[in-house]
């Protein structure tokens, strides 16, 4: 299915393709004439989110950005409704206009916070955005958060494909918070030329048990995705991590696979080319 959605014209329609990670899964990314906010999270160090089922996640550092810092933004792009990806900074205080491009699920409950833009994507289900003759296509991809049984329980998630026209680079892939499993093979048969993929890693345990991936399924991911160029994100800032960013850059080295990976701290800007 793929649905169009016209949005109104912003002031960054020229600014420079890039990618600045603010902190989590948070980046915000100039692609192709259009500003997307990912997984927006926004508390301070100190601070807890909810993770359902009475769970909560403690955040560790402050995000390189305040939320009415940002600048105008086209569109949110959400793995899932979780606490630590839209947190109650973004609920109370991001404009309740945005689109919203996300699982059906998470629509249904943004909907319910006065989100009323907020589109649900099924698996492959494409959202074309357009702004004047620019065109932005976002696809659904394949996500499990959770092994076995536990995956019923927790939110539905989902990677994604961008392609924009005119954009420096043809692909970007985000993961979401995924595990790897087989489902993920149909994302290189079906897009088997990746510029830049975000990886959520961090190893994430709720109750002890893994629920995004660690640097093992990160490195895998990599390989399996293929991307020319590999951003890790999603590894450090809520107390519910267990695999450090070193686990992951120790391993790229080992797997020779350091010159596609790009670490980002947080503030800092990389630029598409």
């Amino acid at each position: 299915m793929d649905t169009e959605l016209q949005l109104n014209p912003t002031p960054a329609d020229d600014a420079e393709d890039s990618i600045r990670f603010i902190g989590n899964a948070t980046v915000l990314m100039s692609y192709g004439g259009f500003t997307i906010l990912t997984d927006p999270t926004f508390v301070h160090r100190h601070e807890k989110v909810d993770l359902g089922h009475g769970l909560h996640a403690t955040r560790l550092t402050d995000p390189a950005m305040e939320i009415d810092d940002l600048p105008p933004v086209d569109l949110v792009l959400l793995s899932h409704f979780h606490g630590d990806h839209f947190d109650q900074v973004a609920q109370e205080r991001l404009d309740k206009s945005l689109p919203v491009v996300t699982t059906p699920q998470a629509r249904d409950q943004l909907h319910e916070l006065g989100f009323g833009s907020a589109l649900g994507l099924d698996t492959w289900d494409t959202a074309t955005l357009r702004k004047g003759d620019r065109r932005l296509r976002i696809t659904a991809c394949p996500g499990r958060h959770g092994p076995g049984i536990t995956d019923f329980v927790l939110p539905d998630v989902m990677g994604s494909v961008l392609q924009a026209d005119d954009a420096a680079v043809g692909t970007i892939y985000v993961s979401g918070d995924t595990l790897m499993y087989d489902d993920l093979a149909q994302v290189p048969q079906r897009y088997p030329d990746v510029d830049l993929g975000l990886f959520h890693l961090g190893g994430t345990k709720v109750l002890g048990i893994m629920v995004t991936m660690d640097a093992e399924q990160g490195i895998e991911a990599v390989r399996l995705i293929d991307p020319r160029t590999a951003i890790p994100i999603h590894f450090d800032d809520y107390d519910v991590f267990t695999s450090p960013l070193s686990d992951f850059t120790d391993a790229a080295a080992r797997e020779g696979l350091s010159d596609r990976v790009v670490v980002l701290e947080r503030g800092q800007t990389h630029p598409l080319r």
